[in-house]
């Protein structure tokens, strides 16, 4: 299961709507049952021009590109991605990109965060450790005790320390700034856990991709776990909102859904069919944003549900992870296409 769910997850593609636009900028918007004005976004696109170091991607396949899958904003303004060529990547806000080669070999970073300590930690996949990179490219990497962890998702928790899954472990991992790991194991076995945000309430929130479930643990360790309505919709993406919930992404539901820190979850459904929605985050505006990699656009849901979707220029990019920037506007990543979007146009709330 786990196996098909990481080929689907990663490899399912379906053609763009737009044509190329590399490095340049293009405005397009597309609105679907929006009580809400629809912004003119732009959208800028910066090829990263760096090969592949690795042969193989997180799929198992083989790859000549750069792939980058997880990005994050730095302590200093510029915002930092990974790409599984085994680089960590960084992107002035002017587009100007510098990578720097992760040094343990097979490496193939995915998701990244900034940390308390202003340093950028990040997951490193298929060798089974957590990395550490100073804002001036200095990598460090800790193993984690469990041998075959597959760490996947990250993110600086409430207590100081950062927090992460273990997909393969079945665990929930903290470590702190200094390198001391301690795991957490999730009740069952196969949950396959994936993203990780620190929430409104000082808990720590994961999805569980296989057990179709959103998990709660407190700083303490405690877990409880929240069933998805939707059967097999595999949950990815989570981040916390502007309005004290957790939003996350349904991969194969084609759902947005939203969960309260009580556990009550509300589900809305993406006007494109298999869109598969990935990641998601908060804009200046107050609304959530979100990838969809199947579709090929990037999504807008306001906190009453209300969905926008706008396609993203470069045809068959699949769009992958997102991080919004105050006063810069949002960033993603475009797995297929070896590019970091950009857009602007998000208008703040009056």
């Amino acid at each position: 299961m786990k196996r098909r769910f990481a080929s689907l997850l990663l490899s399912a593609i379906l053609c763009g709507l737009l044509t190329a636009c590399s490095g340049s900028s293009f405005g397009t918007g597309s609105g679907t049952h929006t009580p809400t004005p629809t912004p003119t976004l732009t959208f800028t696109e910066f090829p990263i021009q760096t090969s592949g170091s690795n042969s193989i991607s997180s799929t198992g396949e083989e790859t000549s590109g750069s792939n980058p899958f997880g990005i994050t904003t730095g302590a200093n303004g510029d915002i930092w991605f990974t790409d599984e060529a085994g680089k960590i990547g960084r992107i002035t806000p002017g587009g100007s990109i510098t990578e720097f080669l992760v040094p343990t070999d097979g490496s193939i970073p995915l998701e990244i965060t900034k940390g308390p300590d202003n340093n950028l930690w990040f997951t490193d996949y298929y060798v089974n450790q957590i990395g550490r990179i100073t804002p001036g490219g200095i990598i460090t990497e800790f193993p984690t005790p469990t041998s075959v962890s597959k760490p996947f998702g990250i993110t600086a928790g409430p207590d100081g320390n950062l927090w992460f899954t273990e997909s393969d472990g079945n665990k929930i991992g903290r470590i702190t700034p200094g390198g001391s790991i301690t795991e957490f194991p999730i009740p069952g076995t196969n949950n396959y856990p994936l993203e990780i945000t620190s929430g409104p309430d000082g808990n720590l929130w994961f999805t569980e991709g296989d057990s179709n479930k959103i998990g709660r643990i407190t700083t303490s360790g405690s877990i409880t776990e929240f069933s998805v309505p939707t059967l097999g919709s595999t949950p990815e993406g989570i981040t916390s909102g502007p309005d004290g919930n957790l939003w996350f992404t349904e991969n194969v539901g084609n759902k947005i859904g939203r969960i309260t820190p009580s556990g009550s979850i509300t589900e809305f459904p993406i006007p494109t069919s298999v869109s598969k929605p990935f990641g998601i985050t908060t804009g200046v505006d107050s609304n959530l944003w979100f990838t969809e990699s199947g579709g090929n656009k990037i999504g807008r849901i306001t906190p009453s549900g209300s969905i926008t979707e706008f396609s993203v220029p470069t045809p068959v990019s699949k769009p992958n992870e997102i991080t919004g920037v105050p006063g810069v506007g949002l960033w993603f990543t475009e797995y297929n296409g070896d590019k970091i979007g950009h857009i602007i146009g998000l208008e703040p709330p009056a």
